[in-house]
């Protein structure tokens, strides 16, 4: 794509320098020159040079320099026609492309620009004066949404009718198509795409509204969000929402705020932090991190604990190697939107960006705090599964930071903990066999509860041979099951050893819940699949066999981390584990 050099020429020659640079940093007149703080980097003595009758600038401090052009690509991170397009549009001056059609192409892209623009003002004017959308705006005030905020973000009103913004606007079957705004129904009439919606206009880097999200009100049907489909102006793998307000202090902080929703961004906007952005019903993609490198060398994940925890390890590795990006995680509370939280507790929100971890460290911490440390064995099983996570990593150094602090928090001895991170999954279990004998381990304690009168049904009812390791606990959990749960009947029929365990058990007392135990046996045998499916992925040569280890093995880890997730039901997750365990139990017998 290209500029006729002489329209390129016309732009340059039409720019107000001084007009132009002076709202991203003031300039006062020194000799024939202009002089300020830098906009390009931080500096407390100016030394950014305009000279306003060559339309030339230079920066001393960063050594940045160029025309105008350049100053508005650096500034507003545009290609060279892109910036020649954002200076044409406030000059007035119509620009002739290198190739037939293209520029038809682009006249046809501002067409529907333009049209979404009449949009966008459109649902605002209804949000703010029309009778029905009454409901609409008490939603927004009970949510903490006040005026200013509603007319910043340009929010709107989607009316309960038909066709209502179709007649208005007056569009036509091809613009309905092409801003995604609507669509001709099975009676052949053209209808609008929301109806009865708050809706957030999306807009894309450079500040062209492209698409909208829009939310239900409470106790209507459908989704609680939809967003416009896919157009020729709006790729949701390539937009975020927010990112036209944002990255000005993006760039100012070096940071960038990733979080789930529209609200979310908005939050953050109010307590300071006008730095985050949104994917638009979709997860973070390589392009989205590559448009936002742009901007920011720290992507700060601002998602609930366990979702963030649940992000592909290695895709964010990859991002980092190859974008050269940080990616750390917020310190969010559990169970706490930014949203909410931005109205409740200001402080608190501000804190869990401070208070950010890298995103290996924020998976190592949930590692070792979903384990346990109250015995040497347990210690070892905990290091075991967090050596497990940084093993992940790709960078020694940063593997090695992280077994001295695992060493630290479980009271091993790091050089072994050293060598057996280096010898790979093979060696792993070298931490602790996980098929040897413990006292009193989660075994025993679901054996404790499976022989209590009070829970024993309900302790038996979760059981299944694949939950244990040691064959005397498969045994035991046998001469129960046989017996109805008779302890006399057990012990009667079962073998000396077994009827030892089952007699030590019965005596001792026990105030653990059956489902916790349940799920921390499951846990167990998750953490044994996925070190055996990494030895075993090690070994295999064929490429098509190799993908399948690895898709069973993000498969469990995004299980593992969702049966953590207090907040959503767990029973049919363990239910799936549990299957798929007893499933690969009988592939390997």
């Amino acid at each position: 794509m290209g500029i006729l050099d002489e329209d390129v020429v016309r732009v340059r020659e039409a720019a107000d320098v001084l007009a132009i640079i002076s709202p991203y940093t003031q300039v006062k007149r020194v000799g024939r020159n202009y002089v300020g703080l830098c906009p390009f980097h931080a500096e407390k003595t100016g030394s950014f040079n305009i000279n306003a009758e060559h339309g030339l600038w230079r920066c001393y401090g960063c050594d940045k320099s160029g025309d105008i052009i350049t100053f508005v690509r650096e500034v507003e991170h545009l290609d060279f026609v892109g910036a020649v397009e954002w200076l044409a549009g406030r000059s007035g001056i119509q620009l002739h492309y290198t190739k037939t059609g293209e520029g038809e192409g682009r006249k046809e892209r501002q067409r529907l620009v333009e049209t979404m623009a009449k949009a966008v003002e459109w649902y605002h004017d209804r949000l703010l004066t029309s009778p029905d959308a009454g409901r609409a705006r008490s939603y927004l005030r009970a949510r903490g949404f006040d005026g200013e905020e509603v007319r910043k973000f340009r929010l709107g009103w989607a009316p309960d009718a038909w066709d209502a913004l179709t007649r208005d606007l007056g569009l036509s079957e091809a613009m309905l198509k092409g801003t995604g705004l609507g669509y001709i129904n099975s009676i052949g009439r053209r209808q609008d795409f929301f109806r009865a919606r708050i809706l957030f206009p999306i807009y894309d880097a450079a500040g062209d509204p492209v698409a909208f999200g829009g939310r239900k009100l409470d106790g209507a049907e459908g989704p609680k969000y939809l967003n416009i489909s896919e157009t020729r102006l709006y790729h949701k793998s390539k937009v975020l929402y927010g990112l036209n307000w944002s990255k000005e202090d993006a760039v100012r902080a070096d940071e960038v705020i990733v979080c789930e929703g529209y609200t979310d961004v908005i939050g953050f906007a109010a307590v300071g932090l006008p730095r985050a952005v949104a994917p638009c019903g979709t997860s973070l993609t390589e392009d989205h991190v590559k448009l936002l490198q742009r901007f920011a060398k720290t992507l700060v994940l601002a998602f609930d604990p366990d979702a963030a925890g649940q992000a592909a390890a290695e895709r964010v590795y990859e991002w980092e190697r190859k974008r050269e990006v940080d990616v750390a995680v917020a310190d969010l509370p559990a169970g706490e939107d930014p949203g909410d939280l931005a109205r409740s507790d200001p402080e608190r929100l501000r804190a869990a960006i401070s208070g950010r971890k890298p995103f290996l460290g924020f998976r190592v911490g949930r590692a070792l705090a979903a384990g346990r440390n109250d015995s040497p064995e347990a210690r070892a099983r905990t290091a075991e599964a967090a050596l497990a996570v940084v093993a992940e990593h790709p960078d020694e150094l940063v593997r090695d930071q992280y077994v001295m602090e695992i060493a630290d928090r479980c009271r091993l001895d790091v050089d072994r903990l050293r060598r057996v991170l280096q010898a790979g999954p093979r060696a792993r279990d070298e931490v602790i066999d996980v098929r040897t004998p413990r006292p009193d381990s989660n075994a025993d304690r679901m054996l404790r509860l499976a022989v209590d009168p009070k829970v024993g049904d309900e302790a038996r009812d979760l059981l299944d041979d694949v939950l244990f390791t040691e064959d005397r606990h498969v045994r035991a959990w046998h001469a129960l099951r046989d017996a109805d749960g008779d302890l006399h009947t057990a012990l009667a029929a079962a073998d000396p050893d077994v009827a030892d365990l089952l007699s030590l058990l019965a005596v001792e007392d026990t105030i653990d819940d059956p489902r916790d135990i349940r799920r921390a046996l499951l846990r167990d045998g998750v953490e044994r699949a996925l070190i055996d499916l990494r030895r075993e992925a090690d070994e295999v040569g064929d490429a098509e066999d190799l993908a399948q280890y690895r898709d069973a093995i993000v498969w469990l880890q995004t299980q593992r981390e969702a049966m953590r997730d207090e907040h959503r039901p767990s029973r049919e997750i363990e239910d799936q584990l549990l299957a798929w365990l007893s499933e690969r139990s009988m592939e390997t017998a």
